[in-house]
């Protein structure tokens, strides 16, 4: 038997077993009610209702202690002889890792092609509204992490969710925190899975395919799939053995390089059109209060750009706070501040000038799928650029590589704590983690996008019920440790204008 029979054996039998699974469990997870001409879907309200809620509770945090955040990011308020293991750059770069990435590449171009140009207005709220989410998660995480004898720390809903609610409400608030962490811990695993994994490589191997494999070459084959998913699964593989120092050092190098030379490419492409950018931002807003052609509506559009949004940024779901938990930080809420820049970064700023990009070159790509045809969401970005940059799809094929094995890397560490929370710390769990990561990573490359889109949003927003549980009743906590590092920042800088450091009563706490 040859290898390519073999590798469409194991391609078929890939998409039999999982483009079923992926049908019924959508039609379950996302069951709707009739709103006007469309059905919205319960599940996307809720994670909406709770950026809301967020944001109105905390008095727009986002927008008010946005320099506060950036300043804290850049170290001014580090404290000497804090637990963690990464600075707040390093945590940050880690996080962002885990959400800029094909979402943002690929998911904005499904989002336009389904939802169409208004779909970007809803995301850019969803990313607004999803920075509050983010702060209160992140603030949780850190103060309820736990911190092993190597040095290592463990954080996330699985530690917050049972701790946090057994100090509020005794030994009931510890059973339900616990069963909330167990459910939460098993959907991290099946969203790290379909979202953080298997989408990345699907999405990576689409545009090697497209851009150096041709209709007929060896890349666009099913031989070619296992060979790109077996070189990317042996990679992720080894920088997992390192833990999150190793998995930092490599996304704090990789991620601002990557976006920052994703967002130059996007600026060229507009500014070459900038005198279609006021028509594009037109078409967007009007978009996203007609959504002419666009099924459902107004509410299509927005379902669309929320779930899209959602995807990309997780704020809600509680795996941002696995890496953030790693942070050198006595305040936990110094970084929560920080995790609110995700989605500022991830959705507002590099997921708009995605949108921005493929309005403004409307590739005939683009086109064909809204008019149904099956066409990869990164195909669609990379011939948006091809309109101005003809040589790009080359260097965006490398940086969606990068992309997609930076997110993978760092799923790969969310998923890793979510596995030794249900099974136990010890090397021999670990490891095993970490072959079946791997192993996994050759599928992505054999499974269709609509399907692995389908899991991943509904291992997604199943996720975001039993973490925003926890976060609404949690609350309480996150005001009083904001409160607690406002004072803290205060101190500190009061000192400073007078020469002094650090306020002592904190010094004391840091030694």
């Amino acid at each position: 038997m040859s290898l390519d029979s073999i590798s469409t054996s194991i391609d078929d039998a890939v998409s039999d077993f999982f483009e079923p699974v992926a049908k019924h469990v959508g039609d379950v997870v996302f069951y709707t009610v009739p709103v006007g001409d469309t059905e919205l879907p319960l599940i996307v309200a809720w994670l909406v209702i709770a950026g809301l809620v967020f944001t109105t509770w905390f008095g727009f945090i986002q927008v008010r202690k946005f320099k506060l955040a950036l300043d804290t990011v850049r170290g001014k308020y580090d404290e000497e002889g804090s637990a963690g293991e990464v600075n707040h750059f390093q945590a940050l770069t880690a996080a962002v890792s885990g959400t800029v990435g094909l979402g943002n590449i690929a998911g904005v171009a499904v989002a336009v092609s389904i939802g169409g140009p208004g779909a970007t207005f809803w995301m850019i709220l969803c990313g607004l509204l999803g920075m509050a989410s983010k702060f209160v998660e992140v603030t949780l995480g850190v103060k309820y992490r736990e911190e092993h004898a190597d040095g290592t720390v463990s954080g996330g809903p699985m530690h917050y969710l049972p701790k946090g609610l057994a100090e509020r409400f005794g030994n009931g608030g510890r059973i339900f925190g616990k069963v909330l962490a167990v459910a939460a811990s098993i959907m991290i695993l099946f969203f790290g899975l379909f979202g953080g994994n298997l989408f990345q490589t699907n999405q990576s191997y689409a545009q090697v395919a497209s851009t150096f494999g041709g209709e007929d070459g060896f890349l666009a084959s099913s031989a070619g799939a296992v060979l790109f998913g077996l070189v990317v699964a042996a990679l992720v593989g080894l920088v997992l053995l390192g833990g999150i120092r190793s998995i930092a050092k490599v996304t704090s190098r990789l991620v601002p390089a990557m976006a920052a030379m994703y967002i130059v490419a996007c600026l060229v492409v507009i500014l070459t059109n900038v005198t279609a950018v006021p028509d594009a931002i037109g078409t967007i807003f009007k978009g996203a209060f007609e959504a002419e052609g666009v099924a459902g509506g107004v509410i299509g559009a927005l379902i669309v750009g929320f779930q899209r949004a959602a995807f990309s940024n997780e704020a809600g779901l509680g795996s941002a706070p696995i890496a953030h938990s790693a942070v050198k930080t006595n305040h936990p809420a110094s970084e929560g501040l920080v995790a609110l820049l995700e989605p500022f970064i991830d959705t507002v700023v590099i997921c708009t000038m995605t949108a921005l990009t493929i309005v403004i070159a409307d590739p005939a790509s683009w086109a064909e799928a809204r008019a149904g045809e099956s066409i990869g969401g990164v195909t669609i970005t990379s011939d948006a650029f091809e309109t101005v940059l003809p040589w790009f799809p080359n260097l965006l094929t490398v940086a969606v590589l990068l992309f997609a094995f930076s997110t993978i890397l760092t799923w790969g560490y969310y998923g890793l704590k979510a596995w030794t929370y249900l099974f136990g710390k010890s090397k021999v769990s670990e490891i095993t983690f970490k072959a079946l990561w791997s192993f996994f990573v050759i599928a992505g490359a054999l499974l269709s996008l609509d399907s692995l889109i389908s899991l991943a949003d509904s291992a997604l927003f199943v996720l975001s019920i039993f973490n925003i549980i926890g976060l609404y009743l949690l609350a309480p906590i996150v005001k009083k440790e904001l409160n607690k590092f406002l004072d803290y920042a205060r101190a500190r800088k009061a000192r400073a204008a007078v020469g002094g450091g650090e306020p002592e009563e904190e010094t004391a706490k840091a030694l």
